[in-house]
């Protein structure tokens, strides 16, 4: 007897116990990357096996717990459709011990903003952030190996002389891993990096005239580095309208 096969839909209400996040526009992006292949009934319309609904959980499962890549993810695959066993996984967060009461909470951690979107933005009012390799690693929840790529990219890179990273780092290091469920990677940042650099050049050029000035050309500075972000994310919003 021919296993069952499931819609869409159906596969969707199967992962959602385990996987609350997962969407249906989820799904079909992990098939055009190539990491499903359901079948396709004569209407056009997807079949999911049971062996592609455990390939989704698979897949799911290691961006959740681990923020693997897609990229590390399609090797871990190839090498099970050859009959392998996929390679260990190492836990990209060492365990330590629990915060205690009044403890600091981490800077980039997310938290429900306006209209109960969530936000990876640090609080302003929040002191200097100076931190090790390791604690970059375990706060933002990076494995090393996507912590090497970006620092390659120079996405991400310690402060000026030291071997410290603040809290842009970990801001950037805390987005990078999530952006890495949609399928996004150090590839994809380093174009929205030579985009900032781009725009930085513009800001220097902006200011020049002010930074004799103390105080005020300070001012000036943050100044235009607000409104160019505020046009960036206005910009952008825009272009995803059209």
């Amino acid at each position: 007897m021919m296993a069952a096969q499931r819609s869409i839909g159906q596969v969707l209400a199967v992962l959602k116990a385990q996987f609350p996040d997962v969407s249906i526009s989820k799904i079909r992006f992990l098939e055009s990357e190539g990491l499903v292949a359901p079948e396709r009934a004569p209407s056009g319309y997807r079949k999911y096996s049971e062996a592609d609904i455990e390939r989704l959980r698979y897949i799911l499962r290691v961006q959740k717990d681990h923020y693997l890549p897609l990229k590390v993810i399609r090797e871990h695959l190839e090498q099970m459709d050859r009959g392998l066993a996929p390679p260990p996984i190492p836990d990209p967060r060492p365990a330590g011990p629990p915060p205690g009461p009044g403890a600091a909470q981490p800077a980039a951690e997310t938290r429900p903003g306006a209209a109960g979107h969530q936000s990876a933005q640090p609080r302003a009012s929040q002191g200097p952030v100076r931190l090790s390799r390791a604690e970059l690693l375990r706060r933002s929840g990076l494995s090393e190996a996507v912590l090497v790529e970006l620092e390659r990219q120079m996405i991400v890179t310690p402060r000026r002389g030291t071997g410290f990273y603040d809290r842009d780092a970990l801001t950037i290091a805390v987005v990078a891993r999530k952006l890495s469920d949609y399928g996004m990677d150090a590839r994809h940042l380093r174009a929205f990096k030579i985009a900032a650099d781009r725009e930085a050049g513009l800001v220097e050029q902006a200011v020049a005239p002010f930074q004799r000035r103390g105080a005020a050309g300070r001012e000036a500075v943050v100044e235009v580095v607000k409104l160019v972000s505020v046009a960036h994310c206005a910009l952008l919003r825009s272009a995803m309208e059209r």
